[in-house]
């Protein structure tokens, strides 16, 4: 399996701004560089906190944006109306498989709980081989050092192979981190789980 050229970046993260504002201006900054890059913008529709900042920031730095996002969020005028394209799906499953299937590749900024669980799941997904676009996060002040640690200690610990950390690249810049994700070839990866491994 090889990884498609980049065309299109989905990006997880916050319906909060977060409290610091290096988050806002991170966001602001991916968007705007995305946009100059002619990298199409693919997110979870919404009009508010990181989200919000994100798409606002391509829009009006000339990019591409589809936003996806399920009816019940849409009903709370919680969507974008402005974005490029605006897909309103059915559910939160549909959603992040729609997100999935219109990306090459996949960011996390700072976000809470939907955020983790977007990336996990894409995370899980290439951990599985059913698909081979790369993920990255964007470490803004230290925020993700947590959750790295955690990884790290996974692995340390035996419960996540060496070669499924590096399925996640990591960086404190977005041009780096684009370029990371560029230049990223997917691994030999092994089979997931040998028969007598629990």
């Amino acid at each position: 399996m090889t990884c498609p050229p980049i065309r299109s970046v989905c990006v997880f993260c916050g319906s909060s701004a977060g409290r610091l504002p290096e988050y806002a201006a991170a966001a602001r900054q991916l968007g705007q560089l995305l946009a100059q890059r002619n990298l199409r913008l693919v997110y979870g529709g919404g009009n508010i906190g990181l989200m919000g900042i994100l798409a606002d920031a391509a829009l009006s730095s000339g990019g591409q944006v589809i936003g996806v996002i399920p009816r019940h969020l849409m009903d709370k005028e919680l969507g974008l109306i402005d974005c490029t394209e605006l897909v309103i799906v059915g559910s939160m499953h549909e959603r992040k498989a729609r997100m999935a299937d219109l990306a090459d590749a996949f960011i996390a900024l700072p976000g809470g709980i939907g955020t983790f669980e977007e990336l996990f799941e894409i995370l899980t997904w290439g951990q599985l081989g059913l698909h081979a676009k790369p993920c990255g996060i964007l470490d803004v002040a230290g925020y993700y050092q947590p959750l790295l640690a955690l990884l790290d200690r996974a692995t340390g610990e035996g419960f996540l192979r060496s070669e499924h950390r590096g399925l996640l690249l990591t960086e404190t810049d977005p041009a780096a981190l684009l370029a990371a994700l560029t230049a990223a070839k997917p691994p030999e990866l092994p089979k997931w789980l040998e028969r007598g491994e629990t």
